[in-house]
């Protein structure tokens, strides 16, 4: 692993109470850096991830907020900012699958207009919110960006075939946030593959033996694989903006 001196650095993870948010939170003090965790206002785990890394002797602090509604994902960054002074780094991490189980492209009607609302304001729409919010303070400190797209928005079979557009949409904004943000601020983005995690959606034993069988590594990911792309992006690769890094162990092959 790359060892980085964060000393003095700040970030802020969205949906930064677990899984890849959470691994990412963890490195990232463990190396020094001032941490401020997203997490919804009710979720019991933003706390215990802010308690968590601190009793570890990291520097951390809660920055509670719903990303995927309008006003409120631009207040919860203003907080953060003003709270950490400045602003290295910004994971758009917050996602949802908005389902507890895959949705099959064939099923459509179990797509609803509800359905899209939920997927665009969370996993697409939350990134522009987040990063426009940020741009004066991330420019201030000549820092990056970090979106987490997915496998699914290159064209894989995702929870659904809304959270694929979704993530196809990160993707792209992913290139088009690089262009207006430039040349003080990088943007990337990772594609992760499947990562056993706390996610949302109650993938079978099946669907997890055959992700494993088809990575080329022949394993599936874990947080932490995701964590050390978002720090190499987010701390070094000075001269990489506008690109999406696919980390899912050759399974996309």
């Amino acid at each position: 692993m790359i060892t980085y001196d964060l000393s003095g650095k700040t970030a802020l993870v969205t949906g930064g109470a677990s899984g890849i948010g959470l691994a990412t939170a963890k490195m990232m003090a463990g190396f020094g850096a001032t941490v401020a965790i997203n997490f919804l206002p009710d979720d019991p785990r933003g706390p215990q991830a802010v308690a968590e890394l601190t009793a570890a002797g990291g520097k951390a602090i809660a920055a509670p907020g719903n990303v995927g509604v309008a006003g409120e994902a631009e207040a919860m960054v203003a907080k953060a900012v003003a709270d950490l002074g400045r602003l290295d780094l910004l994971v758009n991490n917050a996602g949802t699958p908005a389902s507890p189980r895959q949705i099959n492209p064939h099923e459509l009607d179990l797509i609803t207009e509800a359905f899209w609302q939920t997927i665009l304001q969370v996993n697409l729409v939350s990134v522009f919110r987040c990063t426009h919010a940020a741009a004066p303070a991330l420019k201030a400190a000549h820092g990056a960006v970090v979106n987490t797209a997915s496998i699914a928005g290159l064209g894989k079979v995702g929870s659904s075939l809304a959270y694929g557009a979704a993530k196809a949409g990160v993707i792209n904004l992913t290139k088009n946030l690089a262009r207006a943000l430039a040349p003080e601020v990088r943007v990337n983005a990772i594609a992760p593959g499947a990562v056993d995690s706390t996610w949302m959606v109650d993938w079978t034993p099946e669907q997890r033996t055959t992700s494993i069988e088809n990575a080329l590594l022949k394993r599936r990911n874990q947080p932490e694989d995701l964590a050390e792309v978002v720090l190499f992006l987010g701390f070094a690769a000075g001269m990489v903006t506008a690109q999406t890094i696919v980390v899912d162990g050759g399974l996309s092959l």
